[in-house]
C-alpha cells in the first residue's frame, strides 16, 4: 500500500512522464457504501457542486488506474471511481457471482445511493461492458457514455492473452515479481510507475509472499457462452442508447478492432469511434495525455 507522500510521488511521476502539467495535487477520498448485499469502495476526487463523471476499471484492475485522469480533470468535474465486485478493495462476491446482470446492478444502485444526477459514464473494458448495460436502462438520465477500448464484439485473442495473465500463478515471493511480469505482458509501460500501480492491486500474505486483490474465482467457467449472450443484448438494444456516445480504441490494442469500434458507434443513435495513437488496450496508463486530449471535447459537448 502506497502512503499519502508516495502517492503524491506517483501523481508527479506520471504526469511527468505523460508530459501534462499537473494542477494543485490533491488525493481522493477513501469511501464505502453498501449496494444491495455487497461492501463497494470507491474514490471521490471532490468537488461534490460540478458535475458527476463516474470511472469503472477493467478486469483485474481496479479505481486507481484512473488517479491520474481524475486528479487532470478534479478541478471541473466530481471526479468518481468504483473498485467494481470483486475488485480493488470492494468485497468478493461468496458465490462467485460476477456477472454481467449483478454488475449493471452495482452500478445502478451506487448511482442511486450517491445521488448522482445525470452522471458521465466512462468505461474501460469490463468496466465499460457494466457502463452500456447500465445506459440501455438508464441512457435518458445520463450526460454520456465513454467507452475505453470495448464494444460489445471483442478479439478473442486479445482477450484470451489477458485472462491468461491474469490466471496465472497468483501469488509470487515479491513485488519485483509481478512487475517482472506485468512487462513482459505490456513493455511499453514505464518500470517504476507500473511497480507504484502495483502496489495498488496487490496485497501481502501472511506468509510474506504477494497476491492480487481481485478474486480468483471472477471469470466464469462459462465465459464464451455468456459472452455471446452479453453481446447479443447489448447489441439488440444499443438503439436504447440515446446519450452521446464516444468509443476509444488504442491503436495497438489486440481486443478492440477498428471494425467492432465502428459497428457499435453506428448502433448506438449518436455514437462515434476514435483511435488513440501510442496506446493499447489501457488506454489511461498507456496514453492518459491523449486519452485526456479526446475526452475533454466530448465532456464539452455533452454539456457537462
Amino acid at each position: 500500500m502506497l502512503s499519502a507522500a508516495e502517492q503524491i510521488d506517483h501523481l508527479k511521476l506520471s504526469a511527468q512522464h505523460a508530459g501534462l502539467n499537473l494542477p494543485q495535487v490533491a488525493l481522493p477520498e477513501s469511501h464505502h457504501v453498501v449496494v444491495g448485499r455487497m461492501r463497494l469502495h470507491y474514490l471521490d476526487w471532490g468537488a461534490k457542486e460540478r458535475h458527476p463523471i463516474v470511472f469503472l476499471h477493467g478486469g483485474g484492475l481496479n479505481a486507481h488506474t484512473w488517479d491520474l485522469v481524475c486528479l487532470m480533470l478534479r478541478e471541473r468535474y466530481h471526479c468518481i471511481a468504483l473498485d467494481q465486485r470483486g475488485h480493488g478493495d470492494s468485497e468478493w462476491e461468496p458465490t462467485a457471482d460476477y456477472r454481467f446482470e449483478s454488475q449493471v446492478a452495482d452500478l445502478e444502485g451506487f448511482i442511486e445511493k450517491l445521488k448522482l444526477a445525470r452522471p458521465l459514464i466512462v468505461g474501460h473494458s469490463m468496466g465499460g461492458f457494466a457502463a452500456m448495460g447500465y445506459a440501455i436502462r438508464h441512457a435518458d438520465k445520463m450526460a454520456g457514455l465513454v467507452l475505453v477500448d470495448i464494444a460489445p464484439e471483442i478479439a478473442t485473442q486479445g482477450s484470451l492473452r489477458i485472462r491468461n495473465f491474469i490466471n496465472q500463478d497468483r501469488e509470487l515471493d515479491s513485488v519485483e515479481a509481478f512487475v517482472e511480469r506485468a512487462l513482459k505482458f505490456n513493455p511499453m509501460r514505464n518500470r517504476e510507475l507500473l511497480r507504484r500501480s502495483l502496489l495498488h492491486n496487490l496485497r501481502q500474505l501472511p506468509s510474506g509472499r504477494w497476491t492480487w486483490k481481485h478474486d480468483p474465482k471472477r471469470i466464469s467457467p462459462n465465459f464464451e457462452q455468456e459472452r455471446h449472450e452479453r453481446v447479443t443484448r447489448i447489441n439488440d438494444n444499443a438503439a436504447n442508447i440515446v446519450c452521446p456516445v464516444l468509443v476509444m480504441r488504442g491503436e495497438r490494442s489486440d481486443v478492440l478492432t477498428d471494425e467492432s469500434a465502428e459497428k457499435f458507434a453506428k448502433l448506438a443513435p449518436r455514437g462515434r469511434w476514435m483511435r488513440i495513437a501510442n496506446a493499447g488496450h489501457t488506454i489511461q496508463g498507456d496514453n492518459p495525455r491523449a486519452l485526456l486530449d479526446a475526452l475533454e471535447p466530448f465532456l464539452a459537448e455533452a454539456g457537462v
